[in-house]
């Protein structure tokens, strides 16, 4: 199986390449179009700033390529909200493939959200075999708000999406690549899309 994560200056591709290992599986990292278009999988890791990732993301002319896709993608963390139309984030508007804005905690809570949270209200085939209430490693300031496309909510402070899915795109808000069993399931399941 060919699986490709987006390069676009993020952080922790080696933490998701080393789960993928752990899973008998091998990532590459690349902005090239044809490796991304050829592949059986692509994941849009995420750790960074939503300008500048989208900046790079359209220099590369990736801003147009990703949208397009086929087969099945996951964006985690930046890489989800990067999926969505619009981040306060830098004012970035994003790829638009999910039509939802991405907002900033507001005052009185710590950010960013660092650390162990429960996922709820689970839907789909990322999260089969993954049990209700489960905990998910998060690290972010910014949230996508909630609508239909959710596959799984999270509150802190407010209620957010913690996941979604649209069609062959697949986006969750926390690190399956730090999150222990759980998130090692979930990007098993992912795989086996």
């Amino acid at each position: 199986m060919k699986i490709a994560l987006v390069k676009y200056g993020a952080g922790n591709t080696s933490s998701v390449l080393f789960a993928l290992q752990r899973l008998g599986h091998t990532g590459q990292v690349t902005d090239d179009p044809h490796l991304l278009v050829s592949a059986d999988k692509v994941i849009f890791p995420g750790v960074g700033e939503a300008g500048a990732a989208m900046a790079y993301l359209r220099q590369k002319g990736l801003d147009r390529l990703l949208p397009s896709l086929r087969q099945p993608v996951l964006g985690i963390c930046l890489g989800m909200q990067l999926m969505c139309s619009y981040s306060e984030e830098s004012d970035t508007p994003c790829l638009g493939i999910f039509d939802k804005r991405v907002k900033r905690f507001g005052p009185g809570l710590k950010v960013p959200q660092i650390g162990w949270n429960n996922i709820h209200d689970l839907k789909g085939e990322l999260f089969e075999g993954i049990a209700e209430n489960a905990y998910m490693y998060f690290v972010h300031s910014y949230y996508a708000v909630c609508d239909d496309y959710d596959t799984a909510r999270t509150d802190y402070g407010i209620g957010y999406c913690s996941a979604m899915q649209k069609n062959n795109f697949y986006a969750v808000q926390f690190h399956p690549e730090k999150s222990g069993a759980a998130g090692q399931k979930l990007l098993e399941n992912f795989l086996k899309l």
